[in-house]
């Protein structure tokens, strides 16, 4: 019986990089950049953000009012193309606001669903 090795073994060749896989890396480099044009100083926020897109997750952004939440997420999503809303939480805010709700179509006479805000690319929920 062998003793188990401290360190696995290297690789045997690295990884080789296609063509739409450096695209991909030119493409966030793109995003980062045009990110931080808008944003100055916020390099580990928007690390964590992109972080958070590629790998489907969610952010909670904390801070003091002015530094700059809303222009991060909006700059985002100007540099991505993709539409973003806003939603500001009140007291009064209710389900159906942020997802949508049925609506009566009059000129039809049946309920119909009117989309939330919820039904965008990048969602920001401000004051919650």
């Amino acid at each position: 019986m062998q003793p188990f090795a401290a360190t696995p073994d290297p690789p045997s060749a690295p990884p080789t990089s296609s063509a739409e896989d450096r695209a991909a890396r030119d493409r966030l480099g793109a995003v980062r950049t045009e990110v931080g044009k808008a944003v100055v100083g916020q390099d580990a926020a928007v690390s964590g953000l992109l972080v958070a897109l590629l790998t489907g997750g969610h952010v909670l952004m904390e801070g003091v009012p002015g530094v700059a939440k809303t222009l991060l997420v909006r700059s985002l999503a100007a540099a991505l193309s993709v539409e973003t809303r806003r939603v500001q939480f009140t007291p009064d805010l209710m389900p159906g606001d942020i997802t949508g709700s049925m609506v009566i179509d009059s000129h039809a006479g049946q309920l119909s669903f009117r989309e939330g805000p919820l039904f965008t690319n990048l969602l920001l929920a401000d004051e919650i």
